[in-house]
């Protein structure tokens, strides 16, 4: 799969997000959630994508079936607000 630059970036953020689940980065892009984690292990250097995998590890809100029925949303209240 060839992503341009902007799709490739909005990925590895999408990634770092709390709240954004691999379903909504499979939903959007089509990459699974270990495509995801071989985007990231490329783009990365290693010590951040290690502390990126421990972080996403025990992230309940990163995968749609473990996520409290109460996180409705993909992104925190003030997170795109207008500049």
């Amino acid at each position: 799969m060839l992503l341009s630059s902007e799709d490739h970036s909005r990925i590895i953020e999408m990634a770092w997000e709390d709240r954004t689940p691999f379903e909504a980065i499979e939903h959007c892009y089509g990459l699974s959630e270990v495509g995801v984690i071989r985007l990231m292990r490329r783009s990365l250097k290693s010590s951040s994508f290690r502390m990126w995998r421990k972080r996403v590890s025990g992230r309940r809100n990163k995968h749609l079936q473990l996520r409290p029925a109460v996180v409705n949303r993909g992104f925190a209240p003030g997170q795109y607000k207008h500049r």
